[in-house]
């Protein structure tokens, strides 16, 4: 089992999820988490007017999308997100990244399944 997560550009959720529900769908859903963050790496951030002086923000908003898989799916999913998230035919700075991480134990709270059949 895994737990993967990405941190894309916001205007690409759209296409993220449709790229998952492509790999992951299980009867017309899948399972799938996201937050708004904000961050800098390579990709600089825009340049604003404060008070008549220009003034770059460091900061830069994203989506950070997890999802939790079963090791079946792991290349399916990095597949599906780098093909959503992906602007360019190469790419272009701030597209993201994907971190996949081991995921240790899963348990449903509602029936107290654990491991695969938890995700």
């Amino acid at each position: 089992m895994k737990m993967i997560i990405a941190v894309i550009r916001p205007e690409r959720l759209e296409a993220v999820e449709e790229s998952l529900k492509r790999v992951l769908d299980e009867g017309d859903h899948y399972r799938i988490t996201v937050d708004t963050v904000e961050g800098h790496g390579r990709q600089e951030g825009e340049v604003e007017l404060f008070r008549g002086t220009q003034v770059r923000v460091r900061m830069v908003e994203k989506k950070r999308i997890t999802v939790c898989v079963n090791d079946a799916y792991v290349e399916k999913t990095i597949a599906a997100l780098t093909e959503g998230a992906r602007t360019a035919p190469d790419g272009a700075v701030g597209d993201g990244k994907i971190f996949v991480v081991p995921l240790d134990e899963v348990v449903r709270i509602r029936t107290g399944e654990r491991g695969q059949k938890a995700i």
